[in-house]
């Protein structure tokens, strides 16, 4: 763990032109489509959940929705999730929890998100149903079984404890790591 923040102060120290320079060299065309990306991070063969959560994140980075992550969605991308601040990381983890796209997160969807996540990251420290009942316990006050935006901001903001879960769940330094340090060798 505590190489995560070594590894993390040497991506905040980068500068554009090498970010730009890593981007061109993984994505010659400067767009990366949902198939490089999954090349680019290694992540062939997974489950069908693992799968759906990775085209999710894609999604939700292909912020004109053509299809592609081009440069300047790229670099916000990674501002984002190292540098954003709270309110933004929480609506773009509630748009990918979303998958549906209705503007309710239910279990379903988040029990999904989580077994996806773990199934990438092999860290299976606690079941996703469980994560997920906490999180509607301690957040869904009207017991709807769905959650709203503001609902999951406000929610997330006034429980510490499934903040800290949450951005457990969702660090992506292992992700930029790949990338900084270039394509996984095939195993």
């Amino acid at each position: 763990m505590g190489n995560h923040g070594s590894n993390l102060d040497d991506i905040l120290a980068e500068d554009m032109h090498h970010w730009y320079n890593k981007f061109m060299r993984e994505s010659p065309s400067g767009l990366i489509t949902l198939f490089e990306l999954k090349a680019i991070l290694g992540l062939q063969g997974m489950s069908e959940d693992a799968n759906s959560y990775v085209d999710q994140v894609f999604f939700t980075f292909d912020m004109d929705g053509d299809g592609y992550i081009d440069f300047v969605e790229y670099i916000a991308a990674i501002s984002l999730m190292l540098k954003g601040e709270i309110n933004q990381k929480l609506k773009w983890y509630f748009k990918l929890f979303d998958q549906d796209g209705n503007g309710k997160i239910d279990k379903e969807e988040l029990e999904t998100i989580f077994t996806a996540i773990q199934d990438i990251t092999r860290v299976y420290e606690t079941p996703p149903e469980e994560i997920v009942s906490l999180i509607f316990q301690k957040i869904d006050v009207n017991g709807e079984g769905e959650l709203t935006l503001e609902e999951f901001i406000t929610g997330a903001k006034n429980h510490p404890d499934i903040m800290e879960m949450l951005k457990k769940m969702m660090d992506l330094t292992p992700v930029l790591v790949i990338i900084v340090n270039g394509r996984r060798k095939s195993v």
